[in-house]
């Protein structure tokens, strides 16, 4: 009986401890079916980082690096520039670089005094978004000058940035009559004198002159070159074993090439070699000169000038000194002292001259001159010329 009792008892305890074990789980399955499913995550917005860049060297390409978030959201990146011109261009990013992805802007947009750029980002839905800067406020980028290039565009912007300039010139020179010291024989076939007849040489020294030039401006260690070609014709008491008048007439069809140096701001070198016809033959020159001051403005210039180099034909030398002094923004004035045995004379004459410069303006410029020049103290000439110029 008690046995029977205590069975009953035991199978009663079992199902109520599997009933309380099941309830639970029977609870959780309940509420997880009542959950909605869950939705995919919406897609987010890509994102740019890239540490902008504050100055760069000139003539150097610009690397730009970035990284991207969400690159599957991206179709393309664009860096969108401005040059110093003005104009607005733009290039791509591509991958590259520690960061991931790199845009590069070429070296010959990096010019003073900068430029400026922003990132750009097209979606793959079509959206393009600035991502970094905008167009209307773009981020700048300084470009560090280099010294040569401050000066070439300041002296450029000076000069009204021409810098071409052409030109012609003329001028007369008279010696007054200049006679020899030496009698020497006249020869056959003189109007004024019989052949063998000693004759002390006696000419009315004179000559014109006229050429044409073009001259450039680099304004860097080349500051300037150019070209002249021009005449000489006239009359000068040139060294002769016989008297005969037709061999005081002189002449001189030249060419030349000249190039100005800067050594330093205020001193240049200028160098010229020149070739010519004269009279008497073939003739080579050199000449060269120093200017000290302002190239295009007040200073001392020292130079000379040799026409006959070794065995060329002989036709003289010169050697002058020339003051440029500014008397007002249009007006350049300049004392001229030159000592010279041109065109192929036996002995030098001292010329003394003023010139005055008048810039017009429109890249037109006029310059006249005038003078007094003697090889004898007991007789001398006037001189006189002008040049007109055109800049562009």
């Amino acid at each position: 009986m008690v046995t029977r009792t205590f069975a009953k008892t035991l199978a009663v305890l079992s199902a109520a401890t599997l009933s309380l074990s099941l309830a639970p789980r029977d609870a959780a399955a309940q509420q997880a079916a009542d959950i909605p499913a869950g939705e995919a995550p919406k897609p987010t917005t890509p994102r740019i980082h890239h540490a902008p860049i504050a100055s760069a060297e000139p003539g150097t390409k610009l690397v730009l690096e970035a990284s991207f978030e969400h690159a599957e959201l991206i179709r393309n990146v664009l860096v969108v520039y401005q040059t110093s011109l003005g104009e607005m261009k733009a290039v791509p990013f591509q991958r590259g670089g520690e960061r991931g992805y790199i845009a590069v802007i070429p070296g010959e947009a990096m010019k003073a005094p900068g430029i400026g750029y922003t990132i750009e980002v097209e979606q793959t839905n079509g959206t393009r978004v600035s991502a970094f800067a905008t167009r209307k406020q773009l981020h700048p980028v300084s470009v560090i000058e280099d010294r040569t290039d401050a000066r070439e565009r300041a002296a450029l912007s000076r000069l009204g940035g021409r810098r071409s300039v052409v030109g012609v010139s003329g001028e007369y020179v008279g010696f007054g009559t200049t006679t020899g010291t030496t009698p020497i024989p006249c020869a056959a076939g003189q109007p004024t004198c019989q052949a063998g007849e000693e004759v002390l040489p006696s000419v009315d020294e004179q000559y014109y002159r006229v050429e044409a030039s073009y001259t450039y401006r680099p304004l860097r260690t080349v500051s300037e070159f150019g070209f002249r070609l021009g005449l000489v014709r006239g009359w000068s008491l040139v060294s002769l074993s016989a008297f005969n008048e037709e061999r005081y007439k002189v002449g001189l069809n030249f060419g030349s090439a000249r190039i100005r140096f800067r050594l330093l701001d205020l001193w240049h070198l200028e160098t010229e070699l020149l070739t010519s016809v004269t009279e008497i033959g073939f003739s080579v020159g050199f000449g060269a000169s120093t200017l000290i001051g302002d190239p295009y403005g007040s200073k001392l210039i020292l130079g000379f000038e040799s026409i006959g180099l070794g065995d060329s034909a002989p036709f003289g030398n010169r050697f002058y000194s020339r003051l440029d002094l500014v008397a007002g923004d249009r007006v350049l004035v300049s004392p001229i002292v030159e000592v010279t045995d041109m065109p192929n004379a036996e002995s030098y004459g001292v010329r003394l001259l003023g010139e005055v410069g008048i810039t017009l303006g429109r890249g037109f410029s006029v310059q006249l001159r005038g003078g007094y020049q003697a090889r004898r103290s007991t007789s001398g000439g006037p001189g006189f010329g002008g040049s007109v110029l055109y800049a562009f």
